[in-house]
């Protein structure tokens, strides 16, 4: 009697084989979004703290907006392109008006800006959250579907005592050590899941706080320039 692993997946019934495939399939996606995530999060990193340096060293927005073009990865980054676009439409319509502007039109761009660079935000957040549902989605799903391998492999194990009329170690043993693969084989997939899953979303949070902060930042700039000008 081999009670090796490979062994025992050779000799398993087709439904246990079927489990089996379904966790295989959904570890290799879980581990390729691990690692892709691994590397989009420090790259985003890095070009999200040069583009911070370089912006706070430009001394004008439109200095900072070319030097934007350079760090796409950075949420930072796109969520300023996206406000100093705004920004530039707004300043298109106020040249069309009369030169002198009241307080509320004024107040009334910058609530423009803020919504735009609010989209901004959401849309960067998005970018960085996709494809963790599916992490979640693995840690939650994959040990129920081990434990569905594992009833099933006991009840191959019943019908094997049944079929010979014996419940020796010899005619039990395979269809439970089957059914216990199965089962670990759930918890090796939803284990890594669950962690990264946490670990990313610790991770995305942390990224939007820097985004948000710096949205803060960038619009009190604005803000400020547009009601010093009379």
């Amino acid at each position: 009697m081999n009670l090796s692993v490979l062994s025992m997946m050779a000799h398993a019934g087709w439904v246990v084989k079927l489990v089996m495939l379904v966790l295989l399939i959904f570890s290799v996606l879980s581990w390729w979004i691990i690692i892709s995530k691994y590397f989009l999060f420090s790259r985003a990193r890095y070009a999200s703290e040069d583009f911070l340096a370089d912006f706070w060293e430009s001394k004008t927005l439109n200095n900072a907006y070319e030097a934007a073009q350079n760090f796409t990865l950075s949420p930072e980054a796109s969520v300023f392109v996206s406000g100093f676009n705004e920004l530039r439409k707004i300043s298109a319509a106020r040249s069309e008006r009369v030169p002198t502007e009241t307080l509320q039109s004024k107040l009334a761009s910058m609530d423009n800006l803020k919504r735009a660079v609010r989209k901004a935000q959401l849309v960067e957040t998005d970018r960085l959250e996709r494809s963790l549902s599916f992490l979640a989605t693995t840690g939650s799903a994959t040990p129920f579907i081990g434990l569905f391998g594992t009833v099933w492999g006991i009840l191959t194990s019943f019908q094997e005592i049944g079929a010979h009329g014996s419940a020796s170690l010899a005619v039990v043993a395979p269809g439970i050590a089957e059914a216990l693969v199965a089962t670990a084989a759930g918890l090796a997939v939803a284990i890594p899941a669950v962690v990264f899953y946490n670990f990313y979303c610790n991770k995305v949070a942390d990224f939007e706080s820097h985004i948000e902060n710096f949205s803060f930042d960038f619009l009190n700039l604005v803000e400020r320039d547009m009601l010093s000008r009379e």
